[in-house]
């Protein structure tokens, strides 16, 4: 029964990621925008390119959509309100998030096309670059909780959430996850603009519409771990502890799709850099810092 339920909330979840993403990029707000894209995508032929890998072609955005779900199977929404309560719950959703990168490799490589695998390339790149930027601050997340548990970690901040305890990681982790779900400024892998798309460039019909589904769940599973990590999870006063948690997911989503809207697209070289030179130290940084705090005010 928890299982269905936690589907039915992403579903709608889902839902209300699309509209939101329609409403931002075309600055119309309409709540039937979901279903007409998914009608159109659904009536189009779905093309196989004539010289693709087929197995690749096939696996990738399928790929794309089951990582962002076991992603999401160890997010609580409510103390009782989580899929599967892992032991090393943080650690898991970090090694399904890597998947990510195997599903875009995939979905570069098959179709045999030079925009897609450039796009696909580029976020393999992007990912050796912000792969610690995830990893580290959820090490210094785990150190204030003393549990890879994702309810301990909700707990853990009962009294201070850790946007305010460890502000430094919160930014590194929002803009990483940006980053892993390829929203602006951080779409190398698709861009518009440069690679017509890129990775999904050779898709159409029903296996774009999985991809494009695949996208929009990892939006909202990243952001979900972010409120998780660090705006104290279902905790909030009066309301019931599921609807705290939804309302500050779709908060999270939204500054998600808007921050990219305001700057313009990094160039990989530059995103590389930044990475390596400024965010793994600071990244350090913040380790060291919550080890001290943890020392001093124990």
């Amino acid at each position: 029964m928890t299982v269905i339920l936690m589907l039915l909330l992403l579903a709608v979840g889902v839902y209300l990621v699309a509209v939101l993403e329609a409403w931002i990029t075309n600055g119309r707000f309409r709540l039937a925008a979901p279903v007409y894209s998914a009608l159109s995508l659904l009536g189009r032929e779905s093309i196989i390119p004539r010289k693709s890998d087929l197995l690749f072609f096939e696996v990738g955005p399928v790929l794309l959509l089951i990582a962002a779900l076991l992603a999401a199977a160890v997010i609580p929404l409510s103390p009782d309100l989580i899929i599967t309560d892992l032991a090393t719950g943080a650690l898991f959703l970090n090694a399904a998030l890597a998947y990510i990168l195997v599903a875009l490799i995939m979905a570069g490589w098959g179709p045999n096309g030079a925009y897609a695998m450039i796009g696909g390339w580029r976020f393999l790149g992007q990912l050796v670059a912000y792969a610690m930027l995830i990893v580290m601050p959820i090490t210094a997340v785990a150190m204030r909780a003393e549990s890879l548990v994702t309810t301990d970690i909700v707990v853990s901040q009962a009294g201070l959430w850790n946007i305010i305890y460890q502000p430094l990681g919160f930014i590194l982790f929002f803009f990483a996850a940006m980053g892993l779900a390829f929203l602006p400024p951080f779409d190398l892998p698709v861009a518009e603009g440069e690679l017509a798309g890129g990775v999904e460039s050779e898709y159409s019909g029903v296996r774009l519409a999985i991809f494009r589904l695949g996208r929009m769940v990892l939006i909202i599973t990243l952001a979900a771990a972010t409120v998780t990590f660090y705006l104290g999870g279902w905790q909030g006063p009066i309301l019931p502890p599921w609807l705290w948690s939804a309302i500050k997911i779709m908060f999270v989503t939204a500054a998600m799709l808007l921050v990219g809207r305001f700057v313009p697209r990094i160039r990989e070289t530059h995103l590389l850099a930044w990475c390596w030179k400024f965010g793994i130290p600071l990244a350090l940084l913040n380790i060291f810092a919550v080890g001290i705090l943890l020392v001093m005010i124990p």
